[in-house]
């Protein structure tokens, strides 16, 4: 008979929140921004069809994460990648298709984030990733981050475009804004769900920036390396990041580990 918390750490389906996690997180929200662009304007698929067709791989890929019974890496970053595109096409969709403006869309989004927590919090009692051991709770995780994407596109096209910011200043602009977020958090000891979730909505944002500071043409105020460079290197930073977490497990959570508590717990 498999004891109560061996079950546990056997169905938590997410990893544990360490350096790892942050940069193959950022790396992924550059990819959302590079990749859409590339298939939706590079490879001339148009908005329309790029959103279904990303929307298509991104259930089927949700899908297998909700049927596995424990976090495997390859599994979980994939969804991460394709939620991303996802998220930042329906920004796209709403901004460049239907002619909402970047502030709407940002009210909106961040709206519709507030009552996924509101209502997993009144279902569930928590919001931390350290809990997500039941299908209910990881489908409330999964429609928090879709959100904290589209909205973390709308927020950085305002920075970026409508601000007049330009991309390497919104780059440090939500680089600070992260930095700031850790420093309440180690310092001030704020509350590490509310330290999460700030910074995981803040870095999409930055990953956006940095994919249009990398891809854009110079005279646009990139780097001009394209979304298909830029896309393919971030790409295989992921695929080799994650091949070295699938065989070294650093990333999985020990519910058992007395330490545990000392990472960014997300305790509620």
């Amino acid at each position: 008979m498999i004891k109560q918390s061996t079950y546990a750490q056997m169905l938590n389906k997410v990893p544990e929140v360490t350096l790892y996690f942050w940069i193959i997180k950022v790396l992924a929200t550059t990819v959302g921004e590079t990749f859409a662009d590339y298939l939706s304007t590079t490879l001339n698929l148009g908005l329309v069809l790029t959103s279904w067709v990303m929307t298509g791989l991104f259930v089927a890929a949700l899908i297998v994460q909700l049927v596995t019974r424990r976090y495997i890496p390859a599994v979980y970053w994939i969804v991460v990648v394709l939620i991303s595109v996802v998220g930042t096409l329906t920004s796209d969709l709403l901004v460049d298709k239907l002619g909402m403006g970047l502030k709407t869309s940002t009210m909106l989004f961040g709206g519709i984030l507030i009552l996924v927590f509101l209502f997993w919090w009144l279902s569930e009692r928590t919001l931390s990733v350290h809990s997500i051991v039941t299908t209910k709770r990881e489908l409330f995780y999964w429609a928090a981050i879709l959100f904290t994407f589209a909205l973390g596109t709308s927020a950085g096209d305002l920075a970026a475009e409508a601000s007049k910011l330009g991309y390497a200043n919104s780059v440090l602009m939500f680089a600070g804004a992260i930095a700031v977020t850790a420093l309440a958090y180690y310092l001030f000891k704020i509350n590490g769900v509310l330290a999460f979730w700030i910074a995981y909505i803040l870095t999409r944002p930055l990953g956006a920036s940095m994919g249009d500071l990398l891809s854009q043409a110079k005279a646009d105020g990139g780097l001009g390396l394209g979304t298909t460079v830029t896309s393919a290197i971030f790409l295989l930073t992921i695929l080799a990041l994650v091949a070295f977490l699938s065989i070294t497990k650093k990333d999985v959570i020990d519910l058992e580990d007395p330490n545990r508590r000392t990472k960014w717990e997300l305790s509620s």
